[in-house]
């Protein structure tokens, strides 16, 4: 394992506790910040672009038919496959908080639909459920199962508000464990069914749940009414025949007392459990592997990384599966950086170098976010964000009809995809923003010499201050490859000195000695 330092130079503040990565196609994308990013991206969705060390983001659009997705936080995220094997997936969102505080009840399926190196399209669609639907809720999980040439969606455990009979004015905002009921929902047909099991006593909330198959092994989380870690590891086999389903719960030796862990998917039958909390004060810094094998599990403690001293005696730390083996950590900036509400991030590499070049695996995990629940949090200061400033609106998707393909070969001749010198990388098929000023194009720069010709600031190795500096003050430049010329216009002729005689030192008067009548009359003169 591996543990790498990151800095964010763009919208470093929305990385905050509950966000969701979702990974399509080996891209990494960012949804769920505590409220609406004015200026920024309305659609809430961001491109992590990860790049000598720096994490930069790049805001995401939705297509025309798209419906409306608040950012949530700590929803119920997993990956649905038109079959086990099939290259094409989309994502399942469930419940989460919203950016008022509120609990979502909505299940929406976001895929997809083109990437370029200009533009980043999804389709976000609202699915409606008939049958048992589930409350709302945040902190569970969601899987899909396959089973007889069928599959269906599992959604289990969370905690949602007390009901509006029950609370107070001191406890408005308290949160319950939801029921321990395992929900079985079919997408095709829109319908959901509840199930109760003897052998799920309590509500859990954080919990690790894994799919494979017809089989899934839920492990740890939180009891609000116990207060405790379950130590249990739950088996739930779900058999799909062509009448009704069939559900059972086998409780496993071997479980881990912990909640808010990550899970990130190294093969098809190997995962790696990562952090989370033994306690609410205590960090849990040790490394599981899992095996799933012959509907076997086997978990063992795993080589752990060098933890730096920043996570070691940090209270909180939170993050999310990147997918292929890799975990972004985030912990609290406190007082060490210049944002208040800044964090440090860390990249964790489950997987070797030569591993990390294999093609991407199949995926059957809920990429369960990992944070300590806010408890009875206040509604967020920056909820009247849902209201868009002219800036915001420059993101919107309608923009989309003035958008063409053809026009990239136009900009051609404007010098922004050009080869502007011998090592010059830029491509518009791969390029991606690299100051936080680029939003669809390179930064380009003015070199002076001669007529003068355009060249990629990221080509010259400019920094974002000196590329900043010199758009804004009228002055020279010169490229790497004339920077002699500017050499020789900046260095001053030499010239011949001249010598100058010495100055001869002066030489002290003698005064005299006058009467005073002389002097009267000197004075007299001098005056008239």
């Amino acid at each position: 394992m591996s543990l790498q330092m990151v800095s964010t130079v763009s919208n470093s503040s929305l990385l905050q506790p509950g966000f969701s990565l979702l990974n399509f196609n080996g891209h990494v994308f960012f949804f769920g910040q505590k409220g609406w990013p004015k200026r920024s991206c309305p659609t809430g969705v961001f491109l992590l672009d990860i790049k000598q060390n720096e994490l930069k983001m790049k805001p995401a659009f939705f297509s025309k038919d798209s419906c409306y997705l608040p950012p949530l936080r700590y929803p119920a995220l997993c990956t649905l496959r038109s079959d086990a094997r099939a290259d094409e997936y989309q994502y399942i969102i469930h419940g989460g908080k919203t950016p008022n505080n509120e609990l979502s009840d909505k299940i929406y399926f976001m895929s997809l639909v083109s990437k370029t190196s200009k533009k980043i399209t999804f389709q976000c669609i609202e699915k409606d459920l008939g049958g048992d639907v589930p409350e709302a809720r945040y902190g569970h999980t969601i899987n899909v199962v396959h089973s007889r040439g069928k599959s269906m969606s599992v959604l289990f455990g969370g905690r949602t508000y007390t009901p509006l009979a029950q609370r107070t004015t001191e406890k408005w905002n308290s949160v319950v464990d939801c029921l321990p009921s395992v929900f079985l929902i079919d997408f095709e047909f829109g319908c959901c069914t509840s199930y109760i099991l003897p052998e799920l006593q309590d509500g859990l909330s954080f919990h690790v749940s894994i799919a494979r198959d017809d089989t899934i092994y839920i492990l740890g989380g939180h009891s609000l009414q116990n207060n405790t870690r379950s130590p249990n590891l739950y088996k739930l086999k779900i058999d799909l025949p062509l009448g009704s389903p069939a559900v059972t719960c086998t409780i496993l030796p071997g479980g881990i007392s912990v909640s808010s862990a990550i899970v990130t998917q190294m093969s098809d039958t190997e995962f790696v459990l990562v952090g989370g909390y033994h306690s609410d004060n205590q960090k849990r810094l040790v490394c599981n592997t899992i095996v799933l094998e012959d509907s076997k599990i086997e978990i063992v403690e795993s080589e752990n990384p060098e933890w730096t001293p920043d996570i070691k005696h940090c209270r909180m730390w939170f993050g999310c599966d990147m997918g292929k083996g890799s975990v972004l950590l985030g912990i609290p900036g406190a007082n060490k950086q210049i944002i208040s509400d800044a964090n440090y991030f860390y990249i964790l590499r489950c997987k070797g170098a030569e591993e990390d070049k294999e093609e991407e695996l199949i995926t059957q995990i809920c990429s369960q976010t990992s944070s300590e629940d806010a408890g009875d949090s206040a509604p967020f200061d920056d909820s009247e964000e849902f209201c868009f400033s002219a800036e915001a609106n420059s993101f919107d998707a309608d923009d989309a009809d003035t958008y063409n393909e053809d026009d990239e070969e136009d900009e051609s001749e404007t010098g922004y995809w050009i080869t502007c010198c011998a090592s010059c990388n830029i491509d518009i098929n791969t390029w991606v923003p690299f100051y936080s000023t680029e939003l669809n194009k390179p930064a380009m720069i003015l070199c002076s010499s001669g007529a003068g010709h355009w060249v990629h600031a990221q080509c010259m190795d400019l920094s974002e201050t000196v590329l900043l500096r010199l758009s804004e003050a009228n002055v020279k430049y010169f490229c790497n490859k004339h920077i002699d010329l500017n050499k020789g216009l900046q260095t001053p002729q030499k010239g011949m000195c001249l010598k100058k005689p010495p100055m001869k030192p002066l030489r002290k008067k003698k005064t005299m000695k006058l009467s005073t009548p002389i002097k009267k009359s000197f004075l007299r003169r001098l005056f008239e």
